[in-house]
Parts: structure tokens; C-alpha cells; sequence
């Protein structure tokens, strides 16, 4: 059978505007912002307001992705939203996001992976194109992270912020766009970042509520640990699969999660920071977001050009990763 080569036609990206600083978080936690940018090298993130979901943040971002690539959300067949924090638990917040574009003939699903999930929601899209299933996809990773974020707790209330990233993929020329994907999960390290609360093993109840069940837990040494290897690994993966090399990267962008963390991976790689895509420091974490925001911002900025070989790369909850080669 032959496969149809899928590239990305358009990118947008979506952050809220209010301006969440260190110095702020002094006053809430006990932190200060040189320990936050020494450790993180995190300054600012951007929080939601409070009549703002995750569909909403997601909305803008598809509809400057679909302007980008030149298609109307008539023309969409599959619209995949990576996240965490959807709307509600159903329905999914795809379909949500469906309605609000006027995308009726397309179909629609959540992925949740996590940090990873922007590229598991690549690989699934993409596959589809590839067997000619469907023409046109629109692939979104979106993030309220401050609606789950224990602002008592400075271990990760520093961490994590809000905003949408969204790419259109569709069909393109031989030897351009996806070139390989690798995805991998690691389900024994579940316990080390999680949201206990709200779901079938631990019911939403007062208690639940008043454990604090339905904020993120993450025991940070452990996952910090596991991210620094398995960075370097999946990239080194993705780029076998493609036929290629660490010397053919252009540009890195990996998930914004902390600047040691993404260094190693530099390392692992032979990369200067210059062929690496950071933007944590104004944004946070922002869980599936990370990777398609700072991918737009990168092209926004002509730091991606045409023939260009792009490393994508994250780590996640579950715990799970996904790496991606693109030939732009």
C-alpha cells in the first residue's frame, strides 16, 4: 500500500493574558525567584481567567492554525486534542471544540498522555492521512494546568502554566514532513505523577476534595530522573528510525519542562542551544501545549525555514514519552 507523505500546513498557538511572575509566587509560597530560575529556569507563566477552559484556549489556537495552512474548518476530517484537563470528562473536549469551529464532518477525539500527548496525537492523526483515511487534521495540545495546580504547594505550583498550541496536518510533497515516531510508555512510574481524585477508583467526595485528590502530585527527583534518560532516548530513536543523524537536527523543540532537563538532552545530542527551541521561561509547563506552542513561536520567529530536519520530543504522566523527525 502506499503511504501519502503527511507534513504540517499550519501552526497557531494560544496563552491567556494574565501574567503569573516569581516574585508573585513569593508571596504565596515560601520561594523566591532565584531559586525557581536556578532550578527550573522558569520566570513567568500565563494563567486562564477563571470563565476560560481548556476548549476555549484550544479555539484560538486551531483557528490561526487553520488560517496558516489555508484551510476552513469545513474542509477538516479529524480533529485530536491532546490533554489533561478537559473541559469535563465527556464529552470530549474534541467535540466541544468541533462545534465551536463548525467543523460538522469532522471526527473527533481526546488523547491523554500527558506531556507526550501533542506527539501521540501527531502519530495518530498522521497515520491517518498516511492511509488516505481522511485529507485534512487538526491536532491540538491544550492546558488549564492552574485549575489543577495546588498553589500551596511550592513544589509544583512554580512549575506549571496555561495555553493552547494546534498544528493542521495534511497531505504533502515525497521526502517532506513526518519521517518516523517514537512513542513509549512506562506504566510502573504512574504513581510518580498523578491526579488521584475524580475518577472510577476515587469518586469526587468531600473527601477527595479535602485530601486535595484533585491537584497534581508529582514526586519531582524521581520524574526528573526518568526525564533526563528518556529525552536523549527517544530523540536517538526517532532519528534511527528516519535514516538520520544527530548532525542532521536543525532545531530541537522539546517539551518546556525544565532547562536541566532539556540541557541533558542537548548533551545526549551534541546540540548547542542555538538549534534548540526554549520558551519555559515565559511560559511554564504547560503539559501537551509545551511542544506546539514553542513550535509555532519557532516558526512565527523564521526559526524554522523549508528542508529543514525538526526533532520534536517530550516526556510525560503515565509515564509515557513521544519523539518525532520532520523533514519541513
Amino acid at each position: 500500500m502506499q503511504l501519502t507523505p503527511v507534513g504540517i500546513l499550519g501552526t497557531g498557538k494560544y496563552v491567556p493574558e494574565r501574567v503569573l511572575t516569581n516574585q508573585e509566587l513569593e508571596s504565596m509560597v515560601e520561594t523566591n525567584d532565584e531559586w525557581i530560575v536556578s532550578r527550573t529556569g522558569i520566570r513567568e507563566r500565563r494563567i486562564a481567567a477563571p470563565d476560560q477552559a481548556t476548549s476555549d484556549l484550544a479555539y484560538i489556537a486551531a483557528q490561526e492554525a487553520l488560517k496558516n495552512a489555508g484551510i476552513g474548518p469545513e474542509d477538516l476530517d479529524l480533529i485530536v486534542v491532546a490533554t489533561i484537563t478537559p473541559d469535563m470528562s465527556f464529552p470530549s473536549t474534541s467535540c466541544i471544540l468541533q462545534t465551536k469551529l463548525g467543523a460538522k464532518k469532522a471526527a473527533a477525539f481526546d488523547i491523554s498522555a500527558a506531556c507526550s500527548g501533542f506527539i501521540y496525537g501527531l502519530a495518530n492523526a498522521s497515520n491517518f492521512i498516511a492511509t488516505g483515511t481522511y485529507k485534512y487534521a487538526l491536532v491540538i495540545g491544550a492546558e488549564c494546568l492552574s485549575k489543577i495546580t495546588d498553589y500551596e504547594d511550592r513544589n509544583t505550583c512554580i512549575l506549571f502554566g496555561d495555553g493552547a498550541g494546534a498544528v493542521v496536518l495534511g497531505p504533502t510533497t515525497e521526502g517532506r514532513g513526518f519521517q518516523s515516531f517514537e512513542l513509549g510508555a512506562d506504566g510502573s512510574g504512574g504513581e510518580l505523577l498523578k491526579i488521584e481524585g475524580g475518577g472510577s477508583r476515587f469518586p469526587s467526595s468531600i473527601e477527595t476534595v479535602n485530601g486535595k485528590k484533585h491537584y497534581i502530585y508529582m514526586a519531582g527527583s524521581e520524574v526528573f530522573k526518568f526525564a533526563v534518560r528518556i529525552m536523549g532516548n527517544a530523540a536517538e530513536e526517532a532519528l534511527r528510525k528516519a535514516g538520520k543523524t544527530k548532525e542532521d537536527i536543525d532545531l530541537l523543540v522539546p517539551h518546556q519542562a525544565n532547562t536541566r532537563i532539556i540541557h541533558s538532552a542537548l548533551n545526549r545530542l551534541n546540540l548547542t542551544e542555538d538549534k534548540c527551541m526554549m520558551n519555559l521561561d515565559k511560559y511554564g509547563n504547560m503539559s501537551a501545549a509545551s511542544i506546539p506552542v514553542a513550535l509555532a513561536e519557532a516558526v512565527e520567529s523564521g526559526r524554522i525555514q523549508e528542508g529543514n530536519c525538526i526533532v520534536l520530543v517530550g516526556f510525560g504522566g503515565g509515564l509515557t514519552w513521544g519523539a518525532s523527525v520532520i523533514n519541513w
